[in-house]
């Protein structure tokens, strides 16, 4: 059971405190600069932490093994990044701005789980993507 629940509650944490620091991001600063640092730092610890959980680790190796996927997840991973500071800088509010990206993507994701991996689209995910469009006109409608 710790084995399902670690990784949920870890991106959780981690996205509570990534929300404080995209929210944090200094006004003058430019975000691409403030990313720059974000991923310096991230390649750092990656490697550090690559070499410590791997005996006879050999990076250059398994560089070997790489595919499309973490060159255009780098890409991604920019746009959501910087997506979210400009939101910030725009005027959205932690709640709200994660709120709203949370409820859309999960509403595209049905789709392309469903056209990319063959997942079924279920009554309750049908039900669940309703809720949350009820949702997202509650938390953007001003009464």
């Amino acid at each position: 059971m710790f084995s399902y629940i670690w990784p949920i509650a870890l991106v959780v944490l981690s996205n509570i405190v990534y929300q404080i620091c995209a929210k944090s991001v200094p006004a003058e600063l430019n975000p691409f600069a403030a990313l720059a640092v974000t991923y310096s730092i991230g390649a750092v610890v990656s490697i550090i932490i690559y070499y410590s959980l791997n005996k006879n680790a050999n990076i250059l190796k398994e560089f070997g093994s790489l595919n499309w996927a973490p060159f255009v997840l780098g890409l991604v991973i920019v746009g959501l990044e910087v997506g979210f500071i400009y939101a910030y800088k725009s005027g959205w509010t932690v709640s709200t701005a994660s709120l709203v990206q949370g409820s859309v993507l999960a509403l595209a994701l049905i789709f392309v789980g469903w056209l990319l991996f063959k997942e079924e689209i279920t009554w309750n995910k049908l039900v669940g993507v309703a809720i949350c469009l009820v949702g997202l006109f509650f938390i953007n409608y001003k009464f």
